[in-house]
């Protein structure tokens, strides 16, 4: 049971890390910003977070923790690839559309690289402090 809520507490510490973040760089409208997107990601650092564990208690050459590895790979993909480019089309079709009352597409949708690593680093620092509870 232990395990369930590991990703639950990543996702909250992630998200509002994100806000203050927001918050700092851009005052009120951070609240613009709440969503997918920005630094740290908050889908890299769920499944770090879990995997370190995972790998800190059961043994990081456990099968488990090798799922895990994929699973973060598969997120990482995701996230700087498939997500970006969701979002440049968005970008693409706001501007073709920004003269017509269609709802504007979210545009920032993906993570940089940076945002990745952030979410990587922070995922392993959460996981370590999860353990030595």
């Amino acid at each position: 049971m232990y395990y369930c809520f590991v990703p639950f507490v990543a996702w909250f510490v992630a998200g509002t890390l994100k806000y203050l973040i927001n918050r700092y760089r851009f005052g009120k409208a951070a609240h613009g910003y709440i969503g997918n997107g920005g630094f740290p990601s908050n889908h890299t650092t769920v499944v770090t977070t879990i995997t370190w564990l995972i790998g800190l208690r059961e043994g990081f050459d456990s099968p488990v923790f090798g799922l895990g590895i994929a699973l973060i790979m598969i997120v990482i993909f995701d996230a700087t690839g498939l997500r970006k480019y969701v979002g440049q089309h968005a970008e693409n079709i706001n501007l073709l559309t920004s003269e017509s009352s269609a709802i504007k597409l979210r545009e920032r949708i993906g993570h940089t690289k940076i945002e990745v690593a952030g979410g990587i680093v922070l995922g392993i620092l959460l996981g370590y402090i999860i353990y030595l509870l």
